[in-house]
């Protein structure tokens, strides 16, 4: 058995898919609707939950010593932690969110670590929720500095479609998840503005590059970045509507309003990594570029003049 802990579009698909598998145990804040409908309908309607999905609003009925995945969003997932405290003792963890804490500019593994005392695993890679509600085949990673729990919990994730790789680089594995929200969010104005294809593919490389700079900085592996969790993740969501921050920065390009009851990770994310990258003298010109915008120090054309003004020097 395994639990998900958080009742969210990702939380749901991946309980979806891991209970075609076995049982699972699904923790929703409001799930009384769910354990009557057997549908989230309000963040992943039109795919039923399995027989085998178990849907609780009380954590105390999650059976001590299963694994837990925290699939919560990253800047909830202190106070998510701290609320279920002794819950969360003594079990495997593996947080699925992607992000850097605005207050400490940390990732979920440090923050579980603070508040549970637990070596977290990591689970993120290029995915979206409703393919791996519809069982899309779908590549992910699984990063762990135990090699022997991260291996346990590989098999435990894998099923005939969801794909689990492994790593021991959790700085690699959470900076590539965290820091490509923000590119996205680049790459939405980038086509909301109407700039083009090609500029979105220019816009995309060197903001690889820039994730790797920090990243590399902050203890990660190259190799990483170049993988599932960092240049995979960032050619999805820099290049599909069904991402939330490619949509926002979409909006943001075409002057429109954006739902903002949805949650675009990339927003604090931008502002802990280019605080982070300051202190380490790091430039990184095209998070800077997204953090005048969203605080209104610039307009996009002056944006897109800064980007395209910089000194001329080798890739």
């Amino acid at each position: 058995m395994i639990a998900v802990a958080g009742a969210g579009a990702f939380g749901t698909a991946l309980a979806i898919a891991l209970g075609r598998e076995g049982p699972v145990m699904l923790w929703a804040r409001d799930g009384a609707d769910m354990q009557v409908t057997r549908e989230n309908t309000r963040r992943l309607s039109g795919h039923l939950l399995p027989d085998a999905v178990t849907v609780t609003t009380d954590f105390d009925t999650v059976p001590a010593g299963i694994p837990v995945l925290l699939a919560v969003p990253m800047q909830a997932l202190r106070a998510t932690c701290a609320a279920l405290g002794p819950h969360l003792a003594d079990r495997p963890l593996i947080a699925c969110c992607k992000g850097m804490d605005l207050t400490t500019g940390n990732g979920p593994s440090a923050i579980l670590a603070q508040v549970t005392g637990a070596t977290p695993a990591i689970l993120t890679g290029p995915s979206f929720a409703h393919d791996i509600a519809r069982g899309m085949p779908t590549a992910l990673m699984l990063a762990c500095a135990d090699r022997a729990t991260g291996q346990h919990l590989q098999q435990r994730l894998t099923t005939p479609v969801l794909r689990v790789y492994r790593s021991t680089d959790v700085a690699g594995a959470e900076l590539g998840g965290a820091l490509k929200n923000v590119i996205a969010i680049a790459a939405g104005v980038v086509m909301g503005a109407g700039l083009g294809d090609s500029a979105r593919a220019a816009l995309m490389t060197r903001g690889f590059a820039e994730m790797t700079r920090l990243a590399l900085a902050l203890g990660a592996r190259a190799e990483t970045l170049a993988g599932l969790s960092g240049f995979g993740d960032l050619v999805l969501t820099c290049t599909s509507p069904q991402s939330r921050n490619f949509g926002f920065g979409l909006s943001l390009g075409q002057g429109v309003a954006f739902d903002p009851a949805v949650t675009v990770e990339g927003i604090a994310t931008a502002r802990a990594a280019l605080t982070r990258a300051t202190a380490l003298g790091i430039e990184m010109p095209v998070t800077a570029a997204v953090l005048a915008l969203l605080d209104g120090r610039i307009r996009l054309g002056d944006a897109v003049t800064m980007l395209l003004s910089r000194p001329l020097k080798e890739e």
